[in-house]
């Protein structure tokens, strides 16, 4: 059992060191430099009063709860996501589930507020249309997806992070860290600049 352990962690660290990030012309920019791009992008928009909001399905959908509250606790910063069950089954109940989304985005965004959408396969089509609204709404979008390299959702943000892998775990895993480096870089570099 030892062994599987090591092999696992062994798999992260090499995914880690294979995420390919992309701009929103589908150039490869290296992941210090996305997390750069993204922690200035946060950092222009909260500035002015703009907000985050979290998507994803199952898994996902705990990590944009997750980081939803740990930018709004620990980054001072407005952020929400879509996962109140209430909301989740009247959205679905009334207009479909591949609404659940695109629904509370047409609502809620405003101009240069920032989308995190996160799906393992990249191909929910809740998520697609929800990148859809934000897009129409003039927000930024933020994408972390896995599983084929070709999915839909790496290539629709204005930053893309992209993990290699055709495992839930392991990609879930990887994008939990991705929105933990993004936010704990903010911080520790806005205490520096104060």
């Amino acid at each position: 059992m030892h062994k599987l352990a090591e092999e696992y962690y062994r798999n992260i660290t090499s995914l880690i060191s294979s995420i390919r990030v992309t701009n929103q012309v589908g150039d490869e920019i290296g992941f210090s430099h996305g997390i750069e791009v993204v922690g200035n992008l946060i950092n222009s928009r909260i500035e002015f009063g703009h907000k985050l909001m979290f998507i994803g399905n199952g898994a996902s959908a705990s990590i944009s709860s997750h980081m939803a509250a740990d930018f709004l606790r620990n980054g001072g910063m407005q952020a929400l996501a879509f996962n109140d069950s209430a909301l989740l089954t009247c959205i679905s109940n009334d207009y479909g589930y591949e609404h659940v989304f695109e629904k509370p985005i047409e609502i809620f965004a405003r101009k240069e507020d920032i989308v995190f959408a996160i799906s393992s396969s990249g191909e929910s089509k809740n998520i697609v249309m929800g990148v859809n609204a934000a897009k129409l709404s003039e927000c930024s979008v933020i994408t972390l997806s896995g599983f084929k390299e070709d999915n839909r959702l790496c290539t629709m943000g204005d930053v893309n992070f992209y993990v290699p892998s055709e495992k839930y775990g392991l990609v879930e895993v990887v994008h939990h860290s991705i929105c933990h480096c993004i936010l704990d870089t903010i911080i520790n570099c806005n205490k520096r600049q104060t």
